[in-house]
């Protein structure tokens, strides 16, 4: 018993490491002008909030979030419908990945295209995550406790659950999406970057989302976009370079007139 409850902490610690460690390798590489989707100046005079409270931000909501996830865990023995041992299979862990990462899209996208659509949410919400106009990867999960909650943390726990992985396979689920979400709000597009061969939704995806213009568009996150293409809020975008270095994500041309 105590091996699979070393597992669950781990599970709740180790992702919020990966978050720090992986978002701070993206600050080192933010001075590559030819790949970022605003200029620094942009996101100095555009963001509306300080880097030093989205750190502080972020930090509460992480320490929050664990306390749940470990208080939870407390009360259901660790077993809220996962197994305990670490299956063999290649295939079922696959399975498992797979149907956690739909799971987590579907919860997510439904309930962040509500936080948009509900005034009441939104400003006293999700407005907070929109203060970063021009996203940074250590503003990636910078929200409201509750939102973080709601959105992550449940979200967690109902991808956890529906997919029957283990605690220990959890651990890597978590971090692997910890990483995916981080990667959507670097603000760059790297040549080679293997996320952005094998996902469509990526950092200029949800940087549209982050502009006025898109802000009813790219709910989706953090793996796939087929819920945005199934309800008709998907918003296509080229990728064309500024002229003083970088790229912009600009909305094709039907989306510039409505």
């Amino acid at each position: 018993m105590s091996f699979a409850v070393s597992d669950e902490l781990l599970g709740t610690v180790v992702p919020i490491i990966v978050y720090w460690i992986y978002s701070g390798m993206y600050m080192c590489l933010g001075s590559f002008e030819n790949y970022r989707l605003h200029s620094k100046s942009d996101e100095e005079e555009k963001n509306l909030v300080s880097k030093l409270t989205v750190v502080k931000g972020v930090l509460f909501q992480q320490l929050l979030q664990a306390a749940v996830a470990i208080l939870l865990f407390t009360v259901t023995g660790g077993h809220a419908g996962a197994s305990s041992q670490q299956p063999s299979s290649v295939i079922v862990l696959a399975s498992q990945f797979v149907t956690a990462m739909l799971v987590m899209d579907t919860w997510q996208y439904f309930l962040h295209r509500y936080f948009h659509e509900n005034k009441f949410l939104y400003r006293h919400l999700h407005s907070r995550h929109h203060r970063l106009v021009v996203p940074y990867a250590f503003g990636a999960l910078y929200n409201h406790p509750l939102e973080g909650l709601l959105l992550d943390t449940v979200g967690g726990a109902l991808s956890f659950m529906l997919s029957g992985m283990s605690p220990r396979t959890s651990i890597y689920f978590f971090s692997f999406a910890t990483i995916k979400t981080v990667d959507d709000h670097c603000g760059l597009m790297l040549p080679g970057n293997p996320l952005h061969i094998f996902f469509r939704n990526n950092s200029a995806y949800h940087d549209v989302h982050h502009q006025l213009y898109g802000s009813k568009y790219n709910f989706s996150q953090p793996f796939f976009v087929m819920w945005d293409r199934i309800l008709g809020t998907y918003m296509p975008y080229s990728l064309e370079k500024r002229a003083e270095g970088g790229f912009e994500a600009r909305p094709t041309k039907e989306f510039k007139e409505d």
